[in-house]
């Protein structure tokens, strides 16, 4: 049993149950962990669950939590519900979502990782709130609850002080973002990079997140809302003098901060957000390349396939081979 002790560190809760996914659990738990060693908050992390004990994870992995009641009176920082096969039968335990709802009231922000949303809505936490879940699993969720407006689109996404994420390793981009909100941008940003030299997969599939491009060098945060803009309309025409009226600067000026503040050029970004948008189309699903090329904004298929040469070193037809949904 894990000690719970009386530190003034914010607290962060990572609720688990059995068959829970264990890189749910480990991967923003690993965010908070090495916050500290770039400079950031340094967290007290506790796992727990409904009754404590040895919990016996998805991967046969088993790991030692407190009993959820052990805390309750303690101030806490951050409470999130991981996900996995095990969510959906830890979404109808009544003493689970009775400690969940018990936590959150002691807790400053609540989130979940993957399914984990399916506890916090039965759990109410959700009733009126945006947000998001694996894929796979948010057609379920909105059926299930309609109280809550869940956006399939999102990594993760933030309504006031209530957190959800995708799947798996977007529980990651989300626990960044929350060292970005305790600790300021450069911090996570620092903290993003030393994570990612870990995250590089084989095969010319390279990791990197929405949330990351747009963080890129930028720790003011100064472009944050015109990345997103770009993110939602790849298919535009996106040449610099609109970029620059976008951000009401001129085009000149809009060049030469943007250079400066992000480390790399307008064009270079846009192909980045592209490509990333391309990526995951040729992973999740069996449109054809040339539609793909089309949706994201770069016109014809051989302008894609040389953009991902660039970024990735492999062609579309290739990394679909490799990364893609199997297809019946």
């Amino acid at each position: 049993m894990p000690s719970i002790s009386a530190k003034s560190r914010p607290v962060v809760v990572i609720v688990v149950f059995p068959d829970a996914k264990l890189l749910d659990i480990t991967g923003p738990m690993q965010v908070f962990s090495d916050a500290k060693i770039c400079g950031g908050t340094d967290y007290e992390i506790v796992l727990a669950s409904a009754k404590g004990g040895v919990q016996l994870m998805d991967t046969g992995v088993e790991l030692s939590t407190a009993a959820m009641k052990q805390l309750r009176g303690r101030q806490l920082h951050t409470l999130l519900i991981s996900g996995g096969w095990g969510a959906r039968a830890a979404a109808q335990d009544p003493e689970l979502l009775q400690d969940t709802i018990q936590l959150a009231d002691q807790a400053t922000r609540i989130g979940s990782v993957c399914t984990g949303a399916f506890v916090l809505a039965a759990s109410g936490l959700l009733g009126g709130h945006r947000a998001v879940t694996h894929w796979y699993s948010c057609d379920d969720l909105a059926n299930q609850h309609p109280d809550v407006k869940v956006e399939p689109d999102r990594m993760f996404v933030k309504d006031g002080n209530v957190w959800t994420s995708a799947g798996v390793t977007a529980g990651i981009d989300m626990a960044l973002a929350m060292v970005a909100e305790d600790s300021g941008r450069k911090v996570a940003v620092r903290l993003a990079q030393t994570l990612v030299m870990y995250m590089i997969r084989s095969g010319g599939q390279s990791q990197f997140s929405s949330a990351l491009l747009s963080q890129t060098n930028d720790a003011s945060g100064r472009f944050d809302a015109l990345h997103s803009w770009i993110g939602e309309n790849l298919n535009l025409d996106l040449r610099v003098d609109r970029l620059a009226e976008q951000v009401g600067m001129s085009e000149r000026n809009f060049t030469r901060v943007y250079r400066k503040t992000t480390g790399r050029t307008p064009a270079k970004t846009i192909e980045l957000f592209r490509v990333a948008a391309a990526r995951d189309l040729l992973e999740d699903t069996a449109l054809p390349v040339m539609t793909i090329a089309q949706r994201t904004g770069f016109e014809d298929d051989e302008r894609l396939r040389r953009a991902m040469q660039r970024v990735l070193g492999i062609s579309p037809t290739d990394y679909r081979k490799r990364f893609g949904v199997e297809q019946d």
